[in-house]
């Protein structure tokens, strides 16, 4: 049993743990090339949080790690079989009743664990924190925590070097041979402004890539995925560790 899953934990241990933060990872179920699994997201959500929360736990922090969510926004992939859409305005919906819940029953912090780039809960936070006072809110992009760069040939975007390194790492038993992979290339947008990044729109993904990858995962190798996984999770455990000494009334100073 690990104290900091709530999954595996039961209700004498959690009734005698005043736990600080709770942590929400939040997943997709789509596509990620040909040979990753569908459950990619959500499995390295699983991971991450897991980790990250146990580092915090042995640095005093008590972190609680809630059952990922695997459904994300894939509106731009309706077309892919298995590709299971979650609106954000159902998103929204979901994390108002889980920070509602937590905080009627004392919870002052919830994280959420973002793992899918077509997810983004800072509106919804923006939407639901005037409402719900007595918890604070925040999202963590797992991916971003700490540059990927160095770490990566080409770190990719959607099952290239670095997803498939990661997923080498924890879950090595899921990964296809990579001369089963497909290249990851990607067919860019016409529109300028839509290259450089300054103007957006959601990509229709069976019009950007064949395979359902974005970016090259022939260099992979769990080496590197191991590296990058412990360098996210000892930076994220290090922010729940600083977020559960912090009062969220008082975050700021001079």
């Amino acid at each position: 049993m690990r104290p900091y899953i709530l999954a595996e934990t039961n209700w004498k241990a959690v009734r005698e743990t005043p736990f600080d933060v709770a942590v929400l990872p939040w997943g997709a179920t789509e596509a990620h090339n040909y040979h990753l699994p569908y459950g990619t997201d959500v499995i390295e959500c699983d991971h991450v949080a897991a980790e990250s929360a146990r580092i915090a736990w042995e640095r005093g922090a008590r972190v609680v790690v809630l059952p990922t969510v695997p459904f994300g926004v894939q509106t731009g992939q309706l077309d892919i079989p298995f590709c299971i859409n979650m609106n954000p305005s159902t998103q929204r919906l979901v994390l108002r009743d889980a920070a509602q819940a937590l905080a009627g029953q004392g919870v002052q912090r919830l994280v959420i664990l973002n793992g899918h780039g077509g997810n983004d809960f800072k509106a919804m936070i923006r939407d639901l924190q005037p409402q719900l006072p007595n918890i604070f809110l925040c999202t963590v992009n797992w991916w971003t925590a700490v540059d990927a760069k160095p770490y990566f040939t080409q770190p990719g975007d959607h099952g290239g070097e670095m997803e498939t390194s990661v997923v080498m790492h924890v879950a090595p038993e899921l990964v296809l041979p990579l001369s089963e992979a497909g290249s990851g290339a990607e067919r860019k947008a016409r529109i300028a402004a839509m290259r450089e990044g300054w103007a957006w729109a959601p990509r229709r993904w069976t019009a950007v890539t064949d395979d359902t990858g974005v970016g090259d995962p022939s260099a992979s190798t769990a080496e590197k995925g191991a590296k990058f996984f412990q360098a996210a999770t000892e930076r994220i455990a290090g922010f729940l560790v600083e977020l559960a000494k912090t009062d969220p009334n008082d975050l700021y100073g001079s």
